[in-house]
């Protein structure tokens, strides 16, 4: 019998400490050397000419290889649009937003700096560019170039209804510092709700509705796109997951990013006000915490206030109720009554559960919105 194996655990897909050590072998490590100092491979002319044998050299690869000639025309229309952000202790990628010269990130790239170096994709020319807002809640932050250049290319975001499982996608981004990489994979899943692990500059954000892709992201990827094959930004690499049967390492093709329609939320709010007032994620109006039983285990969310008129107070939830479902969802922890709430909508009815005076009781909470 098999012991039973863990679940993989996300983890953020950067920043990464700047000038990173990259763990490659044999001829790999010539390449990666050769991409990171600019050398190139043109090195002289030569003729090609027919070997010892005497065969003709391989003819030239068609031109008609539609697939290929996709990948190359997403990569020259949004490769531009993509950024790398330096801070003080790390680096991370980002996506140029408007012409004004503000760019979405995660909140976890920023992390507490207030100031950053810019690099545009193809250019070694750093800008400076300072932070307007993050909204760590949903991992998400806008810095704004200090000094815009012209010609700033603004990437186009696509519509999140219409991303679905098997869709080719590319991420693009600066995975182990190497700036303007790109990835492929396809759309493993939608819908995903996943929590960050908390710690560093990570802000431990669950989110919801997350796209699910096997292009490979790595530490540095963060912040980065995750694009079709219509050059549209479908979502915001973020996460990787880990295996723990392999000490932690990343789980390969298991990446997560937060979906397009979040993005442009977030981000429209940040520009604008420098705050977020509706984050379009669900929420009971309480604050809670989790309860122990008393074997000491962890058994619910126990309501610590209420917010007046709000839901959780509108449906007759009180301080001391203690939570233990959320529709068909349990709740042990505080942590899993935020994953439930993260995979609903505000405006949506849902039956919650909770304990009061021993007596098991039931709300239906018209939820709203954190």
């Amino acid at each position: 019998m098999h012991p039973k194996k863990e679940p993989t655990r996300p983890i953020p897909a950067g920043p990464r400490p700047t000038g990173p050590r990259l763990l490659f072998s044999g001829a790999a490590l010539v390449l990666a050397a050769a991409l990171v100092t600019g050398c190139s491979s043109s090195g002289g002319s030569s003729s090609s000419s027919p070997g010892a044998s005497g065969s003709p050299s391989a003819p030239a690869p068609s031109s008609g290889n539609q697939l290929q000639d996709d990948y190359q025309k997403v990569i020259a229309n949004v490769l531009p649009s993509v950024v790398q952000i330096t801070t003080a202790t790390g680096l991370g990628s980002g996506i140029v937003y408007d012409t004004k010269g503000n760019i979405v990130t995660n909140a976890h790239v920023v992390g507490s700096a207030k100031t950053f170096t810019v690099t545009l994709a193809n250019s070694s020319k750093a800008l400076e560019a300072t932070l307007v807002a993050s909204y760590p809640e949903s991992d998400l932050a806008v810095v704004k170039l200090n000094s815009p250049p012209s010609g700033l290319k603004p990437a186009t975001f696509g519509d999140s209804g219409k991303v679905e499982v098997g869709q080719i996608t590319l991420a693009m981004g600066s995975p182990l510092g190497l700036s303007s990489s790109v990835t492929q994979g396809i759309v493993s899943a939608t819908g995903r709700t996943v929590s960050e692990p908390k710690g560093g500059d990570s802000p431990g954000a669950t989110i919801g509705n997350m796209v699910q892709t096997s292009a490979a992201i790595n530490p540095g990827n963060s912040g980065g796109a995750l694009v079709n094959l219509s050059s549209q930004v479908i979502g915001i690499n973020t996460l990787a997951a880990t295996d723990p049967d392999m000490n932690g390492s990343a789980a390969p093709g298991i990446g997560f990013a937060i979906p397009a329609a979040t993005i442009t939320n977030i981000a429209d709010q940040l520009i604008k006000d420098g705050k977020v007032g509706n984050s379009g994620r669900a929420a009971l109006g309480i604050s809670a915490r989790t309860y122990f039983n008393a074997d000491f285990q962890p058994s619910g969310a126990v309501v610590v206030s209420v917010t007046a008129g709000g839901p959780a107070a509108s449906a007759g939830i009180q301080p001391g109720d203690v939570i233990t479902k959320v529709g068909d969802t349990t709740v042990t922890t505080l942590n899993g009554l935020t994953t439930a709430l993260a995979a609903l909508q505000p405006g949506a009815k849902v039956t919650v559960t909770y304990q009061r005076d021993g007596a098991t009781k039931t709300a239906e909470v018209t939820l709203g919105s954190l």
